[in-house]
């Protein structure tokens, strides 16, 4: 990698059309697992204008009503135009209801070694899984610092500081990297919609001083006078949202992941319960790389995972420190295999991802779907420990 450059990352409000699909389809997952924790579902969502679709295939003892979950989610982030909101869009669905597949209910306790190793992949994947030391979280700084203004934005709106905002926002930051280390912040974007007039002029002073000034209070690396600051208003009295861009489950990859700093599946994370290796497997190889890296072993870690189907065990796995490894990256590839195991019934059993939306009140999934899966510290997300680190160390 280059040693001096800028990288861009951008994030969403949670009320962008893609993440408002991304969380009516795991709030959807959420609800099943909450009545059926060995529930089957897979769950996709489109929106444009006032109408809503969802195909929802499950295999479960649960009974949900779906259409009243995704109402519940366009309420609860803000929609309440009379364009589009919870009481007046239109929702169509196409639910396909299967035969309940036994091999795949058990409870985490009655996974035996045999067991695990007996269940099959049943979707070829390759995932990745990436850590770094920019910031206390591992993850890259580009992507910490547009998550953080697109959180703010959403909680200026809620709390009424600038309530003329819609839910629909952007952000997009740009850090400068010299010696392939963080330097300075070379430019700040944010997208906001406003469903009133007003002067923007006004808008923007607002937005620097609630959102961008506020967002970069106690970080090391702060917009300086030579940042370029873009802030974007568009006018609808319709609340923006689906009524200016459609939106999609699992459109927004990089915002999930890494904000393209690091490679990432092309698979949607959002929508599956927690049996799919392409979800599961990606927060897996996130779980290794971090503990690489917390470890001190590198600054920065990727872990590939290939699965086949009809193999338990990943065809492959690879590790790749970007020469900033202190011991060969053979070695720590050699420690990840030993100390990891990335059998899907594995990972389930190790990271309870079925009784998760039990534990957490109003659902997990859903929580997870906006604002990023990798890095979430808030929520305690179980991919985010790093209670191998001190293993790996030793052993290196």
């Amino acid at each position: 990698m280059k040693k001096d450059f800028i990288f861009t990352s951008a994030s969403v409000t949670d009320g962008h059309p893609d993440k408002l699909c991304d969380q009516i389809s795991d709030a959807i997952v959420d609800r099943f697992l909450q009545q059926d924790p060995l529930a089957s579902v897979i769950a996709e969502c489109a929106v444009s204008q006032g109408l809503l679709f969802l195909a929802v295939r499950f295999s479960s003892t649960a009974l949900i009503d779906v259409p009243y979950v995704a109402r519940w989610v366009i309420n609860e982030i803000g929609y309440r135009s009379p364009s589009f909101s919870a009481r007046n869009c239109t929702i169509l669905t196409s639910i396909s209801e299967e035969p309940l597949d036994h091999e795949r209910r058990y409870e985490d306790e009655e996974l035996t070694e045999e067991m695990i190793e007996s269940i099959k992949v049943r979707n070829q994947a390759n995932v990745f899984g990436y850590a770094c030391d920019h910031t206390p979280s591992l993850m890259p700084l580009p992507i910490v610092l547009a998550h953080k203004l697109a959180r703010r934005l959403t909680t200026v709106r809620l709390t009424n500081l600038l309530p003329y905002l819609s839910p629909d926002g952007k952000t997009q930051v740009g850090v400068e990297f010299r010696d392939g280390r963080p330097y300075g912040i070379s430019s700040i974007m944010i997208m906001a919609c406003v469903t009133e007039k007003l002067s923007h002029q006004k808008i923007k002073a607002d937005i620097r001083e609630q959102v961008i000034e506020a967002a970069f209070q106690g970080e090391e690396i702060r917009p300086n006078k030579d940042t370029i600051i873009d802030i974007r208003i568009i006018e609808d009295p319709q609340g923006c949202g689906p009524m200016l861009h459609s939106g999609l489950t699992g459109r927004k990859n990089a915002v999930d992941t890494y904000g393209e700093f690091a490679r990432h599946s092309g698979a949607a994370l959002s929508g599956k319960d927690p049996f799919r290796v392409d979800r599961i497997g990606a927060y897996a190889a996130r779980y290794a790389a971090k503990n690489v890296v917390a470890a001190g072993l590198a600054r920065e870690c990727e872990v590939h995972l290939s699965y086949a189907i009809g193999r338990s065990r990943p065809v492959s796995i690879t590790v790749n420190t970007f020469g900033t490894g202190i011991i060969p990256d053979e070695k720590i590839e050699a420690l990840v295999k030993k100390h990891f195991d990335f059998r899907p019934a594995a990972i389930q059993k190790a990271f309870s991802l079925r009784k998760l939306p039990q534990m957490l009140k109003g659902g997990f999934y859903q929580k997870l779907a906006a604002f990023g899966h990798m890095g979430r510290m808030d929520l305690a997300a179980p991919w985010e420990r790093t209670d191998k680190k001190d293993l790996l160390r030793e052993e290196a």
